[in-house]
């Protein structure tokens, strides 16, 4: 169930480890109040680092564009897929090996980084391939992965999110174009380097403690993010508490019908709430949870709230289906779930 925390996020949790498409920006356009929100809670001590499964920009880019919405930010506070990616494949194949990689400038910098050397085509007979995302990716070169795959290359990616949240929508993201190499060799990844693995918020605990500072406790630290399938499931593997905004990808439906391994320990609307109180929702009869002020209860197969445009209702809708889903009294299938309009909510 959800839980309840009497203090701000933002003073409660020494370390916030904070998703970037669809909770800071949209492309190269901010959500609302993000910028402002991440400020005061550094302010209010808190230490961000930004964790992107985006394998395509380099650190130094990101950190100027989150400084061009008013942000203090340095490279090292970075941590995309492509310097997780670099150093798991580094480990797996012997030092100055060919790498045949599929992803933009960044990538190709963090895997020479490790002492590998960067090939282009399968004819060079690389020892693995790594396939990340960027605008730009061709048919040819998700054609040169697959030759590689197919003849015995090590499979790797960057991250396997289906979509990625862009200016005009969501588009497809790095793991629909991994299907298509998939398809063609039926050659499943070795490994993904991004989100739901945790390997890219332990990297970002390491990197936090420079400078000779103490590595934070996970259980000081949040992993906040907007989708439930990698975020969240990230942080459930890794054992950190998760909070999900509702500015990206995640919906109310999504999260009222949500399975164990992707059920965050906080609901947001968004950054604003970091400098809030979590409250905690609580069971107050046998089909019945509150939370603050609102109440969900289930009468007759339907799933009623006290305000669709509430936060609240909706974590007390949350926990309510939740434990109809994990008693097994009814199919989730089968209740008739309350219609609330994210654009109230946030």
């Amino acid at each position: 169930m959800l839980k309840g925390i009497g203090e701000a996020v933002q003073t409660t949790y020494r370390l916030a480890l904070l998703d970037l498409d669809g909770v800071v920006y949209r492309g190269k356009e901010p959500v609302a109040y993000s910028a402002e929100s991440i400020t005061a809670a550094e302010q209010a001590g808190m230490t961000v680092e930004y964790t992107t499964n985006n394998s395509s920009r380099l650190q130094a880019t990101v950190a100027q564009q989150l400084q061009g919405f008013g942000l203090t930010v340095e490279p090292w506070q970075v941590i995309t897929s492509s310097v997780v990616a670099a150093r798991m494949v580094a480990r797996e194949v012997p030092n100055g090996a060919k790498i045949l990689v599929i992803g933009a400038e960044h990538l190709r910098q963090e895997v020479a980084g490790r002492g590998l050397t960067v090939v282009d085509d399968a004819k060079d007979e690389p020892a693995a391939v790594i396939q990340g995302w960027y605008p730009e990716l061709s048919w040819n070169e998700l054609a040169q992965a697959s030759y590689a795959v197919e003849h015995g290359a090590k499979y790797f990616v960057t991250n396997r999110d289906l979509s990625i949240p862009r200016e005009l929508g969501i588009a497809p993201g790095c793991g629909a174009f991994i299907c298509a190499v998939v398809e063609a060799t039926g050659v499943e990844p070795i490994a993904s380097a991004g989100k739901p693995e945790s390997a890219m918020y332990d990297e970002a605990r390491l990197l936090a403690a420079h400078d000779g500072e103490n590595l934070v406790p996970k259980e000081q630290c949040i992993a906040i993010g907007d989708r439930l399938d990698t975020d969240i499931e990230a942080g459930n593997r890794g054992g950190y508490d998760s909070l999900v905004v509702l500015t990206g990808v995640a919906d109310p439906l999504q999260l009222m019908t949500a399975p164990v391994r992707l059920r965050p320990s906080f609901i947001a609307r968004d950054l604003r709430d970091l400098a809030s109180p979590m409250p905690q929702p609580l069971r107050t009869g046998q089909d019945e949870w509150v939370c603050g002020q609102d109440c969900a209860i289930l009468e007759s197969g339907q799933v009623k709230v006290t305000d669709v445009s509430s936060v609240d209702s909706l974590r007390a809708a949350c926990c309510l289906v939740w434990d109809i889903m994990d008693k097994g009294t009814q199919s989730v299938d089968s209740l008739e779930l309350p219609g609330f309009d994210r654009a109230e909510l946030i």
